[in-house]
């Protein structure tokens, strides 16, 4: 049975910590991400660039978080959601498969948040799979409406018959998004919850992986002082298998 290993993760831009204690954890996330050894990473919170921390952190990534993160041989796709005084952050994708294509889509509800979707087409185990990255709103009526905007996004970008895989962070506390994603046949883990936030001791699950086309084999959310570090999130892995030949 041929098997595939997705992980999603808010890295918090790759700083941690407030004030005089702010600290850069981007390197110690690097290594975080090539442990995983997911065949498809997705991010929320990854800066494109940011001058202001950048003059801060000596260490500060050249490159944009995205492209930092990729291991060898990875495919990072970014795509920014919001921009701001200092620079731009977004949702991103490293893949271990070739990207066929790329698209976004602006999710904002109201202007004091910059939302946005990710979406990429895979060519992954000779099948086209559709792997959508969102972060979704504060605001339970924001999270509804951007819930129903990514159905009609699905509706009218994903094939009936393709495997689909929608990660992120969700932000929802409760059952409402899970209950309308169901209605579209996405299905998150059944009667378990993985909780991932806050990471030093995380109490709820904000980060899901939903799936249609293919089945849960295993969930695992990596515990220990070192994930209560890196990021205000922890990370959520799942392996998934086909759900035919």
């Amino acid at each position: 049975m041929k098997t595939f290993k997705i992980a999603t993760y808010n890295i918090h831009k790759g700083v941690q910590g407030l004030g005089p204690a702010r600290r850069l954890e981007i390197h110690n996330l690097g290594h975080a991400v090539e442990q995983f050894d997911a065949d498809i990473v997705c991010l929320q919170e990854v800066h494109a660039f940011n001058r202001l921390q950048a003059n801060r952190f000596k260490h500060w990534p050249q490159l944009g978080q995205a492209d930092f993160l990729a291991p060898e041989g990875y495919t990072p796709v970014y795509r920014t959601n919001a921009i701001t005084k200092h620079g731009e952050h977004g949702n991103a994708l490293l893949s271990r498969w070739p990207v066929l294509e790329q698209r976004h889509e602006d999710m904002s509800d109201h202007r004091l948040e910059q939302r946005g979707l990710l979406h990429v087409t895979l060519d992954m185990q000779e099948r086209n799979v559709h792997v959508i990255v969102v972060h979704l709103g504060l605001l339970p009526g924001s999270r509804l409406r951007q819930t129903q905007q990514l159905h009609d996004f699905i509706a009218r970008e994903v094939p009936l018959d393709a495997p689909l895989l929608v990660a992120g962070d969700f932000n929802d506390w409760g059952h409402a998004v899970s209950r309308m994603m169901a209605t579209v046949g996405l299905h998150t883990n059944v009667g378990k919850q993985y909780p991932t936030y806050p990471s030093r001791l995380p109490l709820v699950q904000l980060d899901h992986v939903y799936a249609r086309g293919v089945h849960r084999v295993s969930t695992h959310v990596p515990r220990g002082p070192i994930w209560g570090r890196m990021s205000d999130h922890a990370p959520l892995l799942v392996e998934f298998a086909w759900d035919s030949p």
